[in-house]
């Protein structure tokens, strides 16, 4: 089985954090707990030891080198969005991106990624904060302020610090399978799966009230029977609101509406069936709560731009 090589670009003045996500994700060793081990490298242009924002200071043991083979490579937040990124670093980019590297820019480190043109004419996001700026500064990069992550083929951007840990545990599941992403999660204290297309602005995301307490409840529960069909009367019920003070809390609760969550957990319900199991796509999508194989295809097209046969295939090779 081939092992996947991960390059994670760092630099001076670098967030610590925003280094620290992609090496907790893939540079740890879990295999006890089903998860394969990555050749990973932190990789510098510079060769001295890096200051952080943080006020510490580290070394990376590598420098530019491993972007020339590596399956994936990590741009963190970059430093400064006035400050175009070193060329060597740019070229570096481009050449992996033309050998078919899949590369991730987290947060600002799209900036990195637009700076080089990777990111001309394709799907891209960054933190909100600065999505004007970017838009001024790439025009051509069809930037959309209002999602976690973007994964556009082998091109994958994400928003601000948190979306950073999404954007990697996605990544981590396209390698290796959601049983894979599910544990690191687990172990992380941090929702298994968030789909991209999630809003990065959530005006309540822990929700401390007795309300937010049960519609945490009611999250579980939904979960737990996605084969049934959930109306917003009946769930809102569920909580004892109105209909539109229901819909209302959910979205500012979760970032999103009920019918596209409800597809989203849907959806990575179907995949961790196609990973695990033979089930037929059929059966899979009665399970999941898709009713026809057509509808589960659907979604899997609108989601993952893939069908469920292929994305079987992809982590199963048959």
């Amino acid at each position: 089985m081939h092992r996947h090589s991960i390059a994670v670009v760092a630099f001076d003045r670098i967030s610590p954090f925003h280094l620290a996500v992609p090496c907790i994700v893939f540079g740890e060793e879990r295999g006890g707990i089903g998860v394969p081990s990555f050749d990973f490298r932190v990789c510098a242009l510079e060769a001295d030891a890096l200051a952080t924002s943080a006020g510490f200071t580290i070394a990376a043991l590598h420098s530019l080198d491993p972007l020339a083979s590596a399956d994936v490579i990590i741009v963190p937040s970059w430093r400064d969005p006035d400050e175009t990124p070193p060329a060597p670093l740019l070229d570096a980019l481009r050449a992996a991106h033309a050998r078919g590297a899949h590369i991730v820019g987290l947060c600002l480190g799209s900036y990195v990624l637009a700076a080089a043109g990777l990111l001309d004419g394709r799907a891209a996001t960054t933190h909100w904060a600065w999505a004007d700026d970017f838009a001024r500064r790439y025009p051509r990069v069809r930037l959309d302020p209002n999602v976690l992550y973007i994964d556009d083929g082998n091109l994958t951007t994400s928003a601000g610090t948190a979306a950073g840990l999404d954007c990697c545990l996605h990544v981590l599941r396209k390698l290796a399978g959601s049983h894979a992403a599910s544990q690191v999660a687990r172990r992380l204290v941090v929702p298994p799966h968030r789909q991209g297309s999630q809003a990065q602005f959530i005006d309540e995301p822990l929700p401390e009230r007795a309300n937010g307490e049960k519609l945490a409840g009611l999250l579980d529960w939904m979960r737990a029977h996605l084969q049934t069909d959930h109306s917003l009367d009946e769930l809102a019920a569920r909580m004892a609101m109105s209909r539109r003070n229901f819909t209302r809390r959910f979205r500012e609760t979760t970032g999103t509406t009920v019918g596209a969550w409800l597809i989203g957990q849907r959806v990575a319900f179907a995949q961790r069936l196609l990973e695990d199991t033979d089930l037929p796509i059929d059966r899979i999508a009665e399970d999941s709560g898709f009713r026809t194989g057509a509808t589960l295809r659907q979604h899997f097209a609108l989601t993952l731009k893939t069908s469920p046969s292929a994305y079987r295939r992809a982590f199963r090779g048959v």
